[in-house]
């Protein structure tokens, strides 16, 4: 591991779970990232306006960050454009079968005591780390 920043990583944490402690007190919605874009998606939604604003927080917090000095790193893309694709594709499939995202599961239904959270984390982790061990250490990389 480098550039080890436990503090940094408290406080952002501390900040995440602020925002979803925040959203679900003032609009009683989970912050799941998937259920967010996933609403706006569809044509009928009327909540649009927390929705898009959420979304803009997410693009336009690293670039504010930045203006203040934090660094931006440039994504490390060690595949092809059509791996990234066909990656993106399963997330996206395993967040519907799952009912959920990392974030709607991980950090409100875990923090909410939801059992089915806390089982779908469990699988998401499981799933992650199987991922990284065979793409490391059996594909190679």
């Amino acid at each position: 591991m480098h550039d080890f920043t436990p503090i940094s990583g408290f406080a952002g944490g501390a900040l995440i779970g602020l925002a979803a402690a925040l959203l679900m007190l003032l609009t009683g919605r989970i912050a799941g990232v998937t259920g967010i874009v996933g609403g706006l998606l569809q044509p009928d939604t009327a909540d649009r306006g927390w929705r898009i604003a959420f979304i803009a927080g997410l693009i336009a917090a690293p670039l504010i960050a930045a203006l203040f000095g934090a660094p931006l790193p440039r994504p490390e893309m060690n595949a092809s454009l059509v791996v990234i694709a066909i990656a993106g594709l399963l997330v996206g499939f395993g967040t519907r079968m799952g009912n959920g995202c990392t974030s709607g599961h991980g950090v409100c239904g875990f923090a909410r005591l939801s059992g089915r959270s806390i089982v779908a984390t469990f699988i998401f982790m499981t799933a992650a780390i199987a991922t990284v061990a065979i793409a490391r250490h059996v594909i190679g990389g």
